[in-house]
């Protein structure tokens, strides 16, 4: 079994005990399991997609990919990046905007709780929030929006447009998110 294989299974043996009620474990386990799991990607990402640097807002998504197993997102906070697993296959990966210091994302290991195609947010003056993907109970979301390079959100994780529409259509409520630091 390789490393990949062995941090993906540990953070699924996390992950076992969420449920919507507690749909996020956010222990030092989790977040060591979600680290990894970063680190994991990065390397991954090389070795499937070359050593080229992404421009804020661009991704990279490969067509023809087995859609066999589960979809899980790894998110790596320290890259601003993010990370679509299908099964073992990394199917694609982004750019992303995350919290500020001020207004942290989490980390750890989230399911995704809700989805919907245009929601609105009800803290930060109806932003609007396309192909939400909501992973904890205080509005942490992964969604479409702007993408400057740098963490630059009230804590949701936002993705480029396409990307968070693809992104939607391959979730389900229940996928697995992992966030490092």
């Amino acid at each position: 079994m390789n490393k990949l294989a062995i941090v993906i299974a540990t953070a699924f043996a996390l992950a076992v005990p969420l449920t919507p009620v507690a749909a996020m474990i956010e222990t030092p386990e989790a977040k060591a399991a979600a680290s990894d799991a970063a680190a994991i990607a990065r390397a991954h990402m090389g070795e499937t997609f070359g050593d080229r640097p992404l421009k804020p807002g661009q991704y990279l998504w490969r067509d023809g990919v087995p859609m066999a197993g589960p979809s899980r997102v790894v998110v790596s906070l320290s890259d601003q990046m993010a990370f679509l697993y299908r099964g073992d296959n990394l199917v694609a990966v982004t750019t992303i905007s995350s919290g500020t210091e001020k207004n942290p994302t989490p980390t750890g290991i989230f399911r995704v709780l809700d989805k919907k195609p245009m929601h609105r947010s009800r803290k930060y003056d109806n932003a609007p929030m396309p192909f939400m993907q909501r992973i904890d109970t205080y509005g942490i979301a992964l969604h479409a929006g702007f993408n400057p390079g740098h963490p630059a959100s009230h804590g949701c994780i936002r993705l480029p447009a396409k990307f968070a529409a693809k992104l939607y259509g391959v979730t389900q409520i229940g996928s697995t998110v992992l966030i490092a630091a």
